[in-house]
């Protein structure tokens, strides 16, 4: 028998894992990718919220998680500001699954 869980209770599931250290922006915009890859591909996703915790991560900007993966800004841009984290996460997108939300981002880890 299975449940099915609307966005709310996915997040609500992801923010009561006490080892993950989501925000609540960040869980409920990870519900909504479960939700929409879920209902893309035509199959049931199982919510497992360990194996989440341990293939995404959240960061406050592109930019902090793409240096985390040893990115670099190129020499033309300055090292901070909205052309560096553009530039990070076309970086980010062209080697794993990207989720922006307003107050950072959520990267597949690789």
């Amino acid at each position: 028998m299975k449940k099915k869980l609307t966005t709310y209770d996915i997040a609500h599931e992801l923010l009561d894992d006490e080892n993950a250290n989501w925000s609540r922006a960040g869980a409920v915009a990870l519900a909504e990718w479960l939700r929409e890859l879920e209902e893309s591909s035509g199959e049931d996703i199982d919510l497992d919220v360990v194996a989440i915790r341990c293939d995404f991560s959240e960061y406050e900007s592109a930019q902090d998680a793409a240096e985390n993966y040893g990115w670099e800004p190129s020499g033309d841009i300055e090292d901070d500001g909205q052309e560096c984290d553009a530039e990070a996460l076309q970086w980010l997108e062209n080697r794993t699954s990207v989720i922006e939300f307003d107050g950072g981002v959520i990267v597949s880890d690789f």
